[in-house]
C-alpha cells in the first residue's frame, strides 16, 4: 500500500534512510514538517520505502528507498507512479531526479517509468562519480 507519510513514522523512515547510498542532510525531516511530500510504502502496516519529492514549479523526486528485503517486488515503481501522479495535481509540467551513474537498475527503474537523460553533472557524488540527470515530461 502506498500512503502519505505522517510525522510519528520519522524514526522508521529515519532507518530506512539508512539504506541511500549520500542522503541529504535533514532534507526528511523538513519534508514531513511540510516543505516536501513523502509518500511511504508498507508492508503489514510498517513503512518499509519512501519517496520524498519536492514541489515547486516542477517536482523534483529528491529520495528514493526500498528496505532491501522489499526489493523487486514492484513497490519502487509504485512509488515513482505516485510521485508523478503527485507532480501533475500540483500543476507540474515536469519532474527531474538524480542518479549515480553506476546505479543502474535505479536508471533502468527511472526509464522505464518515461524519464529520460536531461544531462550529465560531473564530480556530484562524495566519490567523485557522475550523477544522471533524468526528467519527465508530465
Amino acid at each position: 500500500m502506498i500512503r502519505s507519510a505522517t510525522a510519528d513514522e520519522l524514526a522508521r523512515l529515519q532507518t530506512l534512510r539508512t539504506w541511500l547510498p549520500e542522503p541529504t542532510p535533514e532534507l526528511l525531516e523538513t519534508a514531513l514538517s511540510g516543505a516536501g511530500v513523502v509518500f511511504v510504502s508498507t508492508a503489514k502496516g510498517r513503512p518499509v520505502g519512501y519517496v520524498l519529492i519536492l514541489i515547486s514549479d516542477d517536482a523534483y523526486l529528491a529520495e528514493l528507498v526500498v528496505e532491501p528485503i522489499h526489493r523487486r517486488e514492484g513497490r519502487a515503481t509504485r512509488l515513482v507512479k505516485t510521485a508523478i501522479m503527485t507532480a501533475q495535481e500540483n500543476g507540474c509540467e515536469t519532474i527531474s531526479l538524480a542518479v549515480h551513474e553506476e546505479n543502474e537498475s535505479a536508471q533502468t527503474l527511472y526509464e522505464s517509468q518515461g524519464f529520460e537523460l536531461w544531462r550529465e553533472e560531473p564530480d556530484y557524488y562524495a566519490d567523485g562519480k557522475r550523477a544522471f540527470v533524468f526528467g519527465k515530461n508530465i
